[in-house]
């Protein structure tokens, strides 16, 4: 993950004064450090921002040379003694190749934009992004976080094409749309992602069916016997993505259980709010409640037992994402272990789209969903 850098400045020509300023060394001129020798300058005094024409008068090489070896041409071939020369005169002077100006040249850059969600991630899936951050960089891409921020369809997508990605892996199909979609191929992005449990037209999708989540906590707790469930739903803005495909999918589990039923609880992370859900506890007739997550469960079994509501005795509780605190409450947290595909499995797939542009989008899924059984349900 990097920051987007500044645009730096166009070398220009040089003025008459006798000391040029940064950036004015013309083509051609020599530079005032001699080849071979270290390129050192007093502390304070001003100086020129390297170039490739630096680097190759200080190798011994062509700028064309130059360009090849720092931009990893596997076209031209160049003896190993030559990269190593050129590597070296780059570090010694402190030379670092204009992304921007490549990307004008080729029309895209090497560059994969990452929007950041609209929401905040949790652990299992941020772990899971900066696998796959790694894995692409293992590919030669250079992965951007981009903050966009209330930005939605074509606003962002016109936001995210300005950097001219070779390609976006965005985290709302929904927002994005097929329209933010098209603005970012006629940008030149030779593959858009969508990352989520929805797909947009056009891009290829990364489907993550949260229904499957759902389903397998209702099933778990149905076979331990449980049938008035309770499902947590997160009062708290843009979690609605990922809470209702869950209920959905507890109630399909369900649907057709003898004596089952389906109890919607909407919840906000706060101690007020769970202390409230659970005042007229035993009027809801409940004997589980899936928690959407650890967290959420973690609140309310809290909130149960300062009740007198015995866990799992009076209520069986299960969460979801397996994390750590599941196996550190007491009870110990049942809770839905989600599985993910490895990082490089995802750079490889965006690697090959991005060499082989044009197909139809295609469409994975990527989650897999068992519950880890405790002493809570």
């Amino acid at each position: 993950m990097v920051q987007i850098p500044k645009q730096q400045s166009v070398p220009g020509p040089a003025p008459a004064a006798p000391s040029p300023p940064p950036d004015s060394v013309p083509q051609g001129t020599p530079h005032s450090v001699p080849q071979g020798t270290p390129h050192s300058v007093p502390p304070g005094t001003p100086h020129s921002v390297p170039t490739s024409a630096d680097v190759a008068r200080l190798a011994g090489v062509s700028r064309a040379t130059v360009s090849y070896v720092l931009n990893n041409t596997s076209a031209v071939r160049i003896s190993e003694p030559t990269r190593r020369r050129v590597h070296a005169a780059a570090k010694e002077l402190g030379y670092v190749p204009h992304a921007a100006a490549r990307s004008l040249r080729a029309g895209h850059s090497r560059m994969v934009l990452m929007p950041t969600p609209q929401i905040a991630v949790g652990p299992l899936l941020s772990a899971f992004l900066n696998e796959l951050q790694w894995a692409l960089s293992r590919f030669d891409y250079t992965v951007v976080q981009y903050g966009s921020l209330g930005l939605t369809g074509e606003d962002a997508a016109r936001a995210w094409a300005e950097l001219r990605p070779v390609a976006v892996l965005a985290p709302d199909a929904t927002a994005l749309g097929a329209r933010g979609v098209a603005v970012l191929k006629r940008s030149g992005a030779k593959a858009v992602f969508t990352l989520g449990p929805q797909r947009a037209d056009g891009a290829h999708a990364l489907l993550m069916d949260q229904r499957l989540v759902g389903r397998a906590a209702a099933e778990h707790l149905l076979a331990r016997g449980r049938r008035r469930i309770g499902v947590v739903v997160p009062e708290e803005p843009g979690l609605e993505v990922f809470s209702r495909p869950r209920l959905d999918g507890v109630r399909a589990a369900v649907r057709g259980a003898d004596g089952g039923a389906v109890t919607e609880l909407p919840l906000a992370y706060t101690e007020a709010s769970a202390a409230r859900l659970t005042d007229h506890w035993s009027a809801l007739g409940l004997d589980a409640v899936f928690a959407y997550n650890d967290d959420y469960a973690m609140l309310l079994m809290r909130a149960l037992q300062d009740r007198g509501v015995a866990v799992p005795g009076d209520t069986a509780v299960v969460g979801s994402d397996d994390l750590m605190l599941a196996r550190l409450l007491r009870p110990r947290l049942s809770s839905v272990r989600i599985e993910l595909p490895s990082g490089r499995e995802l750079a490889e797939l965006v690697d090959r789209v991005v060499r082989e542009p044009g197909g139809r989008p295609e469409t994975h899924d990527l989650l897999g969903a068992g519950v880890v059984h405790r002493e809570s349900s």
